[in-house]
């Protein structure tokens, strides 16, 4: 199954580099970075899309609550909710 994502940022200047590496050793991978800022709410939407706010933008991804608490508790003790 695949998870897709969106990024939504509110200014240019919080993107830090978008990347498309295409040569031998990357694999044509892509690489976006830069901030969302001060992070203000986690959350799920109708239990499928998990959204992560910030003062500069939202990432969205979709991944289901249960996906996401059996990705954790495969993770390290300490990482888990």
């Amino acid at each position: 199954m695949e998870h897709t994502f969106s990024i939504e940022i509110r200014s240019r200047m919080h993107v830090k580099s978008i990347e498309y590496c295409c040569s031998s050793k990357s694999n044509d991978r892509v690489l976006f970075e830069g901030s969302l800022g001060k992070l203000e709410e986690l959350s799920m939407v109708e239990g499928k899309v998990l959204e992560i706010k910030g003062t500069n933008g939202i990432l969205r991804i979709d991944l289901s609550e249960d996906m996401l608490c059996k990705m954790l508790s495969h993770t390290h003790p300490r990482a888990r909710l």
